[in-house]
């Protein structure tokens, strides 16, 4: 018997895979004279063409463009956002306005329509407040109701969707106009940040969201992917 490194999962050593119904000699290990290890070894016995699933629940799909493995920095900073930008979109394509606003994982009060918001406030505060210096009011956010991005959901989400589209566009201009060493200055502790650092830091931002918006819709139809 060999120990893997990770204590739950163990391998034996044949001489004879004959017993797994593959080819004798079958190379499992890249070698073909060299020992066969096959793990765990409980789980082989039992593989059959009915262990491999054959239905599944729906799939989102779209168009949706990979970042290109061999860019630059620059490259792979904004088409990564890109990436993420695009496939939270997805995740609330086919559903209609109650759906979106939808709290289906309590005791969570998050919904899409609440994320929706509240990236559209982060791509503001971010990119034009803090890191272009723009004089415009901050979206879904006030000192005395500072968490109504994910609560008060009685706009139109249509409009929501469109003033997302917006201010990411914004974003984008405003990143292709500056060099990656250009600095913002956080206007909670006036430090400054490069726009690379941001960039970095809104990949973060809905990445994290997007996890949760995979649970989100699973919950109310069941449609998993992208």
């Amino acid at each position: 018997m060999i120990r893997s490194p990770h204590p739950k999962i163990r391998y034996r050593v044949l001489e004879s895979v004959s017993e797994l119904g593959f080819p004798a000699g079958c190379p499992i290990t890249g070698h073909p004279d060299g020992p066969k290890i096959v793990g765990p070894p409980w789980h082989a016995p039992h593989m059959t063409e009915h262990t491999i699933p054959t239905t599944f629940g729906p799939r989102l799909s779209g168009e949706r463009s990979d970042p290109a493995p061999l860019g630059d920095e620059r490259q792979a900073l904004t088409e990564s956002l890109e990436y993420y930008r695009r496939t939270f979109e997805l995740k609330c394509t086919g559903l209609d306005p109650g759906q979106l606003s939808e709290r289906s994982v309590p005791p969570s009060t998050l919904t899409l329509h609440g994320l929706l918001r509240h990236l559209t406030g982060c791509e503001r505060w971010w990119f034009r407040i803090q890191f272009a210096g723009e004089a415009v009011p901050n979206l879904y956010y006030s000192d005395d109701d500072p968490d109504q991005d994910f609560t008060a959901l009685d706009g139109d989400v249509g409009e929501a969707f469109s003033l997302w589209h917006n201010e990411c566009e914004r974003s984008r201009e405003i990143v292709a106009a500056s060099p990656l060493e250009r600095t913002g200055t956080r206007i909670s502790t006036g430090e400054p940040f490069t726009l690379r650092w941001l960039m970095l830091r809104m990949i973060g931002e809905y990445a994290r969201h997007i996890g949760q918006a995979d649970l989100i819709r699973e919950r109310i139809d069941g449609a998993t992917g992208e």
